[in-house]
């Protein structure tokens, strides 16, 4: 399908829906039930490309992985701190998670590892991360010596010991949760500076999800310390959080449409930094209901407030404010997400020019932009690739009828359902 349209709700929206599981989460896991010692049935896990990518390495790498699409669950057989396969070829496509986190968990390997992904990927930095692992004294390289993909890591019989470094995560807080995985175990562990500060909540969300399988490390500022010769413990059972960056778009939907929708099995003390995005919609008016099994999330449809906020904690859910941004009865300000220029897409230029595109007054800058109460039109939108970019305009599209997605076949990336679940929340009588 080359484009889809988005139909205006007839009425008030009124709905409740339970997204698939958190990728972020989902990518961490798999590796964490991999480094472990026994069986770990993983539950809710969100199947999309970047999962599937994961789970399609684990398994190239000679890990017993049986995937239940019918019932988002996936049993891995952990090898303790092994990685079977002595060497091999990885692809990881599109997945920035299962790229950077492959390169860490490579660590444990013995032999010759190559990762590689599509031509996106090839253009995203990942430089940082192979300094800090060149200073760790392992055998890493950018195979066209510029910082990107493809990478080639060769670990000798000795392994990885660990020990003190250092890694600028100005670019992606992903650099840093590589690295943490396999630290606890190394057998010195990792003394780690963290220089700059992409998405704090994500490396929170690694370190929480590191205590819950077994390994422990202390934060203090910028300082992490995992201690070394560590065990990861199989988890019979673990259930994944519902997607918090895919639980936006119909949070924003309501605030900006009308009427309600409860977001099954989201919780206020989610390990998601992205949960945040529910004070934000409070700040512009929506009103934010935490129940015991999940969130509602009501709006008038009109007199939405903008807001000035930094968006370096929640950097994924930059497109949804942009995108009801123009609805807005002041203007929004989004700021501290240059690194976001190094997404899927330039993230930032992408939204700008789309919002252009539909009407819009914004000001484009270096890390972010201004976005004014703008009259917004009919127009296809261009989703450069990007499922986010794809996403949050569409929840544009059921403010104002006429809008078009090009390339919706994109939000396969994280949420393949994502129309079909946007047009039965929307109209559930259609």
């Amino acid at each position: 399908m080359d484009e889809i349209e988005i139909v205006p709700p007839r009425r008030p929206l009124a709905a409740s829906i339970r997204v698939p599981g958190s990728k972020s989460i989902t990518n961490r896991v798999l590796l964490l039930a991999a480094m472990a010692t026994g069986r770990s049935t993983i539950s809710g896990v969100g199947l999309n490309d970047d999962t599937r990518r994961m789970a399609a390495a684990l398994g190239t790498l000679g890990f017993g992985l049986a995937v239940d699409e019918t019932a988002a669950r996936i049993v891995v057989d952990g090898r303790g701190g092994a990685i079977p396969a002595r060497g091999g070829d990885l692809d990881a496509g599109g997945a920035g998670t299962a790229m950077r986190f492959l390169l860490g968990f490579l660590t444990l390997g013995r032999g010759r590892f190559r990762l590689d992904g599509n031509q996106r990927m090839r253009e995203r930095p990942i430089g940082p991360l192979l300094d800090t692992l060149a200073a760790l004294g392992i055998s890493v390289r950018a195979e066209r010596d510029n910082g990107c993909p493809p990478v080639v890591i060769e670990i000798g019989e000795g392994g990885v010991s660990g020990g003190a470094a250092r890694v600028d995560a100005a670019v992606s807080s992903q650099f840093v949760s590589a690295l943490l995985m396999p630290a606890p175990l190394w057998p010195r562990g990792l003394e780690l500076t963290v220089i700059g500060g992409a998405a704090r909540p994500f490396i929170t969300m690694t370190l929480a999800l590191m205590e819950r399988w077994g390994a422990s490390a202390t934060m203090s500022g910028s300082e992490i310390v995992v201690p070394g010769r560590q065990r990861y413990s199989a988890q019979k059972s673990f259930e994944v959080e519902p997607d918090a960056s895919s639980a936006s778009y119909f949070a924003a939907a309501a605030a900006l449409v009308g009427g309600s929708v409860v977001l099954d099995g989201l919780r206020a003390d989610s390990v998601q930094g992205d949960i945040e995005f529910m004070k934000l919609l409070e700040r512009m008016g929506a009103r934010v209901e935490w129940r015991e099994d999940g969130v509602k999330v009501s709006g008038s449809g009109t007199n939405l407030a903008g807001v000035d906020v930094a968006m370096d904690g929640m950097p994924d859910l930059v497109p949804t404010l942009a995108a009801i941004a123009p609805f807005c009865s002041s203007p929004t300000r989004i700021r501290s997400v240059s690194f976001i220029r190094h997404h899927e897409s330039d993230r930032l230029h992408a939204l700008a020019t789309e919002l252009q595109r539909l009407g819009a007054l914004v000001h484009e800058y270096e890390d972010g932009m201004l976005i004014e109460p703008s009259r917004i039109g009919a127009a296809a939108v261009e989703t450069y690739d990007d499922h986010r970019i794809a996403m949050a305009f569409a929840v544009a599209g059921l403010k104002t009828a006429g809008i078009r997605i090009r390339n919706p076949g994109c939000v396969s990336k994280t949420y393949p359902d994502f129309f079909r679940d946007l047009a039965e929340l929307s109209n559930p009588q259609a």
